[in-house]
């Protein structure tokens, strides 16, 4: 208010210790200390002090971006984190989460009897892999809802990257007898009397503004690799179709002949309808119910479509199924690896090597990285920061918040630093890979993750003999560094029981 005096409390174990009027600035200031000094049995379920502060940045945020209007200041040990004045959400959003997040948003507004809905969306690009700037807001309370979350994803159908989350700061407005705000302790979780409408109303919100801000959909985030031209086709040039035309043709003589031929044409006659199939192509041959093609060029015949390449199919060692597992020959039956597991295994020991070295084994950077996190991003990467230089980072944080990067272990391409360091904040978030024996270990683990082939990656013959190699070259194969099962074999007497 306007009174010239405040009010200090303190209290103490639930105690109220004083109450006293003092002279303070206009506004709340709240100071927590030695949370259940007097109640053991909590204080043993509180985690490390990093993950509590997380969570108090975290409360801090929905709290921030509830109130736009009313300034707010955050220290932590002594030290300003934020100092955020009152504004508009938009501009809540950038001081909370950094500018760059202004170019980001997409307004979304939509007001019915049933619900009003307010706030920004990200644009799908800005996607992220794993949770982290999804907030929903109901008559300015923080909720989460797994349900109304859905109704967002749905609205993006189709503008993703796979196993991206965009981000939204989405507020509805209801009437106060239409929801149930006590069916969790926490009252984080509500129950809307008409949720089936409010579901449509803001998937429909979404998606109108998704396509009003002409947000256009990305379909080809990954290049499909049948569609690639084999690499001895690639230098063919262009060969013009000739055409001969029959200028003597008579429709009306007994036997007709094509008025269009190609340059090897085939002979019709009216006597057989065999003959349509006689000589179909000098660049065709048959052989049993199999159509071979031979392809003209001037580039070396070594390929796909030569005869040794076909030859060579036969000897493979070993196949890939379902662009997922790798099967091999082994003297007792078959071998099926796990092809993601078995690189995770490879890296992971890798990495392992590396932790145990003095000096990490790391590529400088000519142009150091530059790359932008929120305030929260960069405490846990603060965190992360010595058993990162263990593996070969060198990082710091820049004069306006970001992060710069200097070197990276040799394993991490440079264009794939961003993606590798989002998803290391997305597990480290989640506690993955805490059954590692330090943190190193951990960030090891993590890596291994986060550079590890995909399923539906296609290898060749050469990549998937030198992953086998690699993985019964590591101490463990048999299992992944989250203790899974790589490999399984098929034995002969296994086999024959399957045709039985």
């Amino acid at each position: 208010g306007d009174e010239a005096l405040g009010t200090h409390l303190k209290i103490a174990g639930g105690t109220l210790e004083s109450v006293q009027e003092t002279v303070v600035p206009q506004g709340t200031s709240i100071q927590v200390k030695n949370l259940f000094f007097n109640i053991p049995a909590r204080r043993n379920f509180l985690k490390s002090s990093k993950i509590e502060y997380r969570h108090v940045l975290e409360e801090f945020q929905r709290v921030a971006l509830a109130h736009p209007g009313i300034s707010f200041k955050l220290f932590h040990n002594d030290s300003e984190i934020f100092n955020i004045p009152e504004s508009k959400l938009r501009r809540r959003i950038g001081h909370l989460f950094g500018s760059r997040m202004n170019d980001r948003l997409v307004p979304i507004e939509e007001e019915t009897q049933v619900v009003k809905v307010e706030g920004f969306i990200c644009k799908p690009e800005f996607a992220k892999k794993g949770r982290g700037m999804q907030f929903f807001f109901v008559n300015n309370r923080y909720i989460k809802s797994s349900y109304l979350h859905h109704a967002v994803m749905n609205a993006y159908e189709g503008l993703l990257r796979p196993d991206t989350v965009p981000g939204y700061f989405i507020f509805l407005h209801v009437p106060a007898d239409s929801i149930d705000i006590n069916i969790h302790p926490t009252k984080t979780e509500i129950k809307f009397e008409n949720e089936q409408s409010v579901y449509a109303i803001l998937r429909a919100a979404v998606k109108h503004s998704l396509g009003q801000f002409n947000i256009r959909p990305v379909l080809d985030f990954e290049a499909n690799q049948n569609l690639e031209t084999p690499y001895n086709l690639r230098h063919m040039s262009a060969q013009l179709p000739q055409v001969e035309v029959d200028r003597n043709f008579n429709p009306f003589r007994q036997e007709a002949t094509p008025s269009i031929q190609r340059k090897d044409s085939y002979k019709a006659s009216g006597d057989s309808w065999t003959a349509l199939y006689e000589g179909l192509g000098e660049g065709q041959y048959q052989e049993g119910a199999k159509t071979h093609w031979i392809v003209e060029s001037d580039a070396p015949s070594e390929g796909l479509f030569d005869e040794g390449a076909m030859d060579a199919l036969a000897d493979v060692a070993s196949f890939q199924v379902d662009r997922k597992f790798i099967l091999t020959r082994v003297k007792s039956g078959l071998l099926l690896i796990d092809q993601q597991r078995a690189h995770q295994r490879v890296l992971y020991e890798q990495f392992l090597e590396n932790i145990s070295l003095k000096e990490p084994v790391s590529q400088t950077l000519l142009f150091p990285m530059k790359l932008p996190f929120d305030r929260g991003d960069l405490e846990i990467l603060t965190e992360m920061n010595e058993s990162m230089k263990a593996l070969g980072f060198a990082m710091e944080e820049g004069s306006d918040g970001d992060v710069i990067i200097s070197a990276l272990p040799v394993l991490i391409p440079d264009a794939e630093v961003g993606g590798v360091l989002e998803e290391l904040l997305t597990n480290w978030k989640q506690q993955l890979g805490t059954e590692g024996f330090s943190e190193a270990d951990r960030m090891a683990r993590l890596l291994s993750r986060a550079l590890s082939i995909r399923p539906g990656r296609v290898l060749d013959t050469a990549s998937r003999q030198a992953l086998i190699n690699d993985l019964f070259a590591c101490k463990d194969p048999d299992r992944s560094p989250f203790n899974k099962k790589i490999h399984t074999t098929f034995g002969v007497d296994e086999l024959e029981k399957k045709l039985q």
